[in-house]
């Protein structure tokens, strides 16, 4: 597929959790319920006019299923831990209904506990069909969390590993731009 905009990646079901939240993923000084409905307007809005119950809804489903902490859906996102904000970003492309999620550096950024945290989502997300993309210069989070690993070097994929056949050394080789043995 082509993608010519992000508008038509949207239609087309992909959801992109960048690895700089607070610039490109979060509006910092919108609430938790305006980012999380920030990409799906559409289906919040008739003729024009925002439904803010059916947001506020959505929102507290999902910022429940996400364990998202916060005082209210009406905090101020800039205010949220940094792991509390990863998971509002990925409540908005849920919210979104996206099938496939583009994590760059889920982990960035955020404690070990909401690592660990982030790490049970992206599994659940998994097992429940939706496709996800990670990308990650982690080399414990490549290996712990993937079922195929591709390593690039200069915009070309140089190897391609199953999860159980990667080595540290081996991606390090190929990510340096040796070609995969």
């Amino acid at each position: 597929v082509a993608i010519r905009s992000p508008e038509e990646a949207i239609r087309l079901g992909l959801g992109f959790l960048t690895e700089d939240r607070k610039r490109q993923g979060l509006v910092l000084c919108l609430n938790v319920v305006e980012n999380t409905c920030l990409a799906s307007l559409d289906r919040f809005s008739v003729g024009g006019v925002m439904q803010a119950r059916r947001e506020h809804g959505e929102t507290a489903r999902l910022s429940s299923d996400l364990q998202v902490k916060t005082p209210s859906l009406s905090q101020r996102v800039v205010n949220l831990s940094g792991g509390n904000q990863q998971k509002v970003v990925l409540a908005k492309w849920l919210c979104r209904e996206a099938d496939i999620l583009l994590f760059d550096e889920p982990t960035r950024g955020i404690d070990v506990g909401a690592k660990v945290e982030i790490y049970q989502l992206i599994n659940h997300l998994a097992a429940e069909g939706r496709a996800i993309l990670m990308i990650s210069s982690e080399l414990p989070e490549i290996l712990g969390m993937s079922d195929r690993i591709l390593v690039m070097n200069r915009g070309r994929i140089t190897g391609e590993f199953a999860a159980g056949q990667a080595t540290p050394e081996a991606i390090l080789r190929c990510a340096l731009g040796a070609q995969a043995a």
